[in-house]
């Protein structure tokens, strides 16, 4: 499902999809950043809250344990977290990852390595996303979220 409206969002989404998990986790936190100012949760209730159950699931396991939960969302790999994630709304999904990124802000949640660089081949994918406005990166976002997880 995506909810991608325009081609250059579809494109970015397309391009997004070739990375592997680890870039893709990057670039997700690198799109957090970019609209976390903007960005104003607007969740049905029962989102937040299932939500919430699976970001504190996650935020109590020791971060290499995070780390591969992100991981095995991303690249929809059998586990009980990605299941769990795939089983939630497309908010629900939506808010998984803003609350993982802010516990990432606030240090309760793996950080991103001081010294991490995107790859060299995401410039062209980063300069794509920067031309979307906001409602079209958050279609993105949301695009790539509800692709995650495994049935």
């Amino acid at each position: 499902m995506t909810f991608a409206t325009n081609n250059k969002t579809k494109q970015a989404v397309e391009s997004f999809r070739n990375f592997d998990v680890d870039t893709q986790l990057g670039l997700l936190w690198y799109g957090y950043k970019d609209i976390k100012d903007n960005l104003i949760p607007a969740n049905q209730t029962s989102a937040q809250e299932t939500a919430a159950a699976l970001y504190d699931a996650i935020k109590g396991m020791d971060e290499q344990q995070q780390l591969q939960a992100m991981r095995d969302i991303a690249s929809s790999a059998s586990s009980d977290i990605s299941r769990s994630y795939k089983a939630l709304s497309s908010s629900g999904r939506l808010d998984v990852w803003l609350r993982l990124a802010q516990g990432m802000d606030k240090g309760v949640v793996i950080q991103m390595p001081s010294d991490y660089e995107p790859p060299a081949n995401t410039q062209q994918f980063v300069d794509t996303i920067t031309d979307l406005d906001f409602e079209n990166r958050v279609d993105f976002i949301r695009s790539i979220v509800m692709e995650m997880g495994s049935n």
